[in-house]
């Protein structure tokens, strides 16, 4: 008898289960909206017209090699990314304050920022309610115990600030905060600047460690700087904190796993000395999760975010995305209004990012992708960029009727 015969079977990810579902639906209007993956306006996959640039520069690169590299990556890589998330001017790169190694994409830092806080800090990490699934099971996997703080006001549908002071303020001193930089994943719902200042303050009255996932910089609102916008007061308040990069959605490279993890320390004599301990430290994480990160995905990223031209294509190439999303989120609304369809639906063009919680139930969700083969997550949220013109109506109809009809 094998020895691993007693195992059960783990339960599907719930949004890779709905792909395989969509992928052997038949009906010819069925409508993909639950993976969090840009689709142009045919309902295509995107690849980056500044990406395949990049692609093309490093195969015609006669120096190129599939060599190992270092633990950590390779540092100019580490500190472009670096000036990408904190700023091409920050403090605390000049300052030499900032331990950068490079991950198996947005996941990847997240699974080590986890093992590295085990080993540091070994306190309980709050996240929001909701959250991204997968946040619970990472934490999880790394034999740490996670709590909630409240985010969501689903009644109004919008963030519920007073609720998440008042749980930040009730957590014991020095937990970890695990908070979304932009376009919060699931709800497409941010904190407004004044709202993250009373955030952090409150962080800092508690001594609280920050801990920022940043996967859809440059998808809330089109521009890079703006999106780190969190980050960068933060660490302009003192704070010490955590932030896992991705490069997955901004330039397309899901599959290619780019991203990086970034330990900022606060400002003192010894910083440097410090980041470098950190960084050494991240490195032996890596050595025995994965002894190092894939090389492809990072050169591309690094030739882009190495060149002028191809850093404003970039910047270019997100406002397409993000604005053709910004527009799909108003043709959902004007549509729903149109219909007159019950209850509210701003929030639908309120929100920002990828993502849009729509305030659907269960069961009313279940009827969408039984009846009418539109396939999206149990708890509402739906990919926006899973829309287009062309089947943005069919959307809307199938909802109007859902509403109506399902409780």
């Amino acid at each position: 008898m094998s020895r691993f015969a007693t195992l059960e079977p783990q339960p599907k990810d719930p949004i890779f289960a709905l792909v395989d579902l969509y992928q052997k639906d038949e009906n010819p209007n069925k409508i993909n909206i639950s993976v969090g993956a840009y689709r142009d306006e045919n309902g295509k996959p995107y690849v980056l017209p500044v990406v395949k640039k990049a692609k093309q520069i490093l195969l015609n690169d006669p120096n190129a090699n599939h060599e190992y590299n270092p633990m950590t990556g390779v540092d100019s890589f580490c500190h472009n990314a670096a000036k990408v998330i904190l700023g091409k001017d920050s403090p605390a790169i000049a300052e030499e304050r900032v331990a950068t190694i490079q991950t198996v994409a947005g996941t990847g830092a997240l699974k080590i920022a986890c093992e590295f806080l085990k080993q540091t800090k070994n306190t309980p990490i709050y996240i929001s309610n909701p959250t991204w699934a997968n946040h619970k099971a990472i934490i999880e996997n790394t034999d740490l115990e996670w709590k909630e703080y409240s985010y969501w006001n689903q009644e109004n549908r919008n963030l519920n600030i007073e609720g998440l002071l008042e749980d930040l303020n009730n957590a014991p001193d020095n937990s970890t905060i695990l908070l979304h930089a932009c376009a919060h994943n699931p709800t497409g719902t941010d904190p407004t600047r004044e709202q993250w200042k009373r955030i952090c303050e409150v962080i800092k009255k508690k001594n609280h460690f920050t801990f920022f996932d940043c996967a859809y910089q440059g998808f809330a609102s089109g521009d890079l700087d703006n999106d780190a916008w969190a980050i960068r007061y933060f660490i302009e308040q003192g704070l010490e904190l955590i932030v896992c990069q991705s490069f997955s959605k901004n330039m397309g490279l899901y599959s290619e796993r780019a991203g990086y993890i970034h330990i900022v320390i606060k400002p003192s004599e010894n910083a440097s000395v410090i980041a470098k301990n950190v960084r050494s430290h991240l490195g032996g994480i890596t050595r025995a999760i994965l002894s190092n990160a894939p090389n492809f995905a990072v050169r591309v990223v690094d030739i882009i975010l190495s060149d002028p031209e191809l850093y404003k294509e970039w910047n270019e190439n997100m406002k397409v995305m993000s604005g053709r999303i910004q527009k799909m989120r108003k043709m959902a609304r004007d549509k729903f209004v149109e219909l007159k369809t019950p209850g509210t639906w701003d929030h639908i063009q309120q929100q920002i990012g990828m993502f849009s919680y729509t305030g659907l139930t269960v069961k009313q969700v279940e009827c969408l992708i039984e009846k009418f083969s539109i396939y999206m997550t149990k708890n509402g949220r739906m990919s926006v960029a899973g829309l287009n013109e062309k089947n943005v109506e069919y959307f809307v109809k199938s909802v109007d009727w859902v509403v109506r009809n399902v409780q």
